[in-house]
Formats: C-alpha cells, structure tokens, sequence
C-alpha cells in the first residue's frame, strides 16, 4: 500500500497535467473498483474544469469547477500514467512502465490543457483495490477523510500536540502513530524509520512521551524525526517497493536510505551503536528497530 510521500509524488506528476484542465470526457471501463463507481460518474465529471489536485493521508483529491471533488485512492496497485490523445505513445517524461496492459485501465480522463493540448490521464489497477468516489460538499466531511487526524508534514505537528495526542494512551507506540485518527497518513515504513531516528522504542507505551520536561524532549524529538523522515522521502520521491512507481514512471529512491525498514540483521548506523536491526511483529506487520539505542 503506498504511505503518504508516495501518494504526493504521484500528486506532483500529476499536477502540471491536470490543474486549469478541463475534462473532455471521462470514461469508466468497469461498474467498480474496489467499490462501484459512483451514479453518472462519467457524465458528472465530463466537462468539468479541474481546479486543485490536493490530497489529504493517502487519499488524492481533484476538485471540480460547479462539481463534485473526485476522492482517489491508489489501493495496491492502482496508479496514473499521461499519454498523448492522438496515439498511445507517452510524452516526455510522463510515462508509467509498470502497468501499460489496457486490461488493467478501468478509468481514462481525456483532458484538454489550458492551451488546448490533449492528452489522457489513465488510471491503472490489476488488482482493483483502489477507488474513486464522490464529496458533494468539503472533502474533509466524507466518511474517508472525516475521522483523519493532524497531517505529518509542516510544523503543525510538533511535541506539544504529539504528547497531547499520546498521552494516557497505553497501546505501544508504533501502533498508536499507525493510527490514522491521531495522525493521517503515517504508515509501516515511515513509522519505523522515524522511530529509530528520534530513539525511541516502537514497544513502549505511548504515553510515556507525555508528562514531565525529559518527556517533552522526547516528544518533540519524535515529532521532529517524523515530519523530517516525510520530508526526506518526498524529496527522494518516496519509496518504489513491490508495485509502486510514481507518475512520470520513474522510481522513488528513499528506500535506499531505509536505516532499520527490511535491514533485519544489519548493524545499526547510528554513530556509537554497537546494536543490530531486529525484526519483530506487530499487530501482524513486521517492526524493525535497533533495542540498543531505542528505548
């Protein structure tokens, strides 16, 4: 599943192509993806000018012009590629060389630039796990982004709103930030890197991070490691694991600055750590950490 700088470096390749477009037609090769598509889908958005490619967590958010806002999620496999109207050949750098098989292109939006340059965004998903759904008023009233807690990028999140997120809070930490109602789009990956960067174990409780002055440290040591390990990722583009590329087509890189994620065995790189990247399980997904400098 694509954690939140991969959905955002798909919003950035997006974005030149769509924002100020107008939406020609749209077509929808299937009844449903992971959910049916909702009623006069195609004929709602045919027309209709795209005024903002947003996004909020995992979800991707196109806002219309007099239309509904269209709430995209990737699912497993699900992804975006740009080609030329005229031909099926793809231009410049906008190009997606996971999944070119028209079986899998269940939703095509052909798009008119403010120039009047066409082109087709297609949307891509073997497995059908994504979705795409409709928010008649403001998106953050949908039942998919209702509950969502405080976004992990810019400095709304810091130590005091973490620790006051946490506190009393008894489950073990890397379980209380996986949840998305405290902070929205945190995921597995990124939860154990900014775990390990901020020192901290992912077993202990989370409301030990809330309380006294040496807490407070912790807590904005850890609200710093994760707005730092996003920021990181999106510059890098995020992480090209399993089935995930971006939407030029090109691969993230941040994987290859994983410092405990799939390194099981491997010696801790923090200076002065003589410790090793442990895996353990969690609520049936996998953590890794190094116990001697994560306490």
């Amino acid at each position: 599943m694509p954690e939140l700088p991969e959905v955002e470096t798909v919003r950035r390749g997006l974005q030149p192509v769509l924002e100020g477009a107008r939406l020609v037609k749209v077509e929808a090769r299937r009844p449903d993806l992971r959910f049916p598509f909702p009623e006069r889908f195609s004929e709602r958005l045919s027309g209709k000018t795209v005024t903002a490619l947003g996004r909020r967590a995992k979800y991707l958010t196109m806002h219309m012009e007099d239309g509904p806002v269209l709430i995209c999620h990737l699912g497993m496999s699900g992804s975006f590629r740009v080609e030329a109207a005229e031909s099926s050949d793809i231009p410049g750098v906008f190009h997606q060389e996971r999944s070119k098989s028209a079986a899998h292109d269940h939703v095509v939006f052909d798009v008119a630039s403010e120039k009047g340059e066409r082109s087709r965004v297609i949307f891509n998903d073997p497995r059908r796990f994504g979705f795409m759904l409709f928010a008649e008023g403001a998106p953050d009233t949908h039942p998919m982004l209702a509950g969502l807690g405080i976004e992990p990028t810019g400095n709304a999140l810091d130590g005091p709103l973490l620790a006051s997120l946490l506190k009393d809070r008894r489950s073990p930490l890397k379980a209380a930030l996986l949840d998305q109602r405290l902070i929205a789009g945190l995921g597995n990956i990124y939860v154990s890197e900014a775990l390990w960067r901020a020192g901290l174990s992912p077993l202990r409780e989370a409301g030990t991070i809330a309380g006294s002055a040496k807490k407070a440290r912790e807590s904005e040591r850890l609200a710093e490691a994760i707005r730092s390990v996003i920021a990181d990722a999106i510059a890098a583009g995020g992480s090209s694991l399993r089935d995930y590329v971006q939407a030029d087509g090109s691969l993230g890189y941040f994987q290859h600055s994983f410092q405990v994620y799939d390194r099981e065995g491997e010696p801790c790189q923090k200076p002065g750590c003589r410790g090793h990247i442990e895996r353990i399980v969690q609520s049936g997904r996998s953590t890794f950490y190094c116990r001697t400098c994560q306490r």
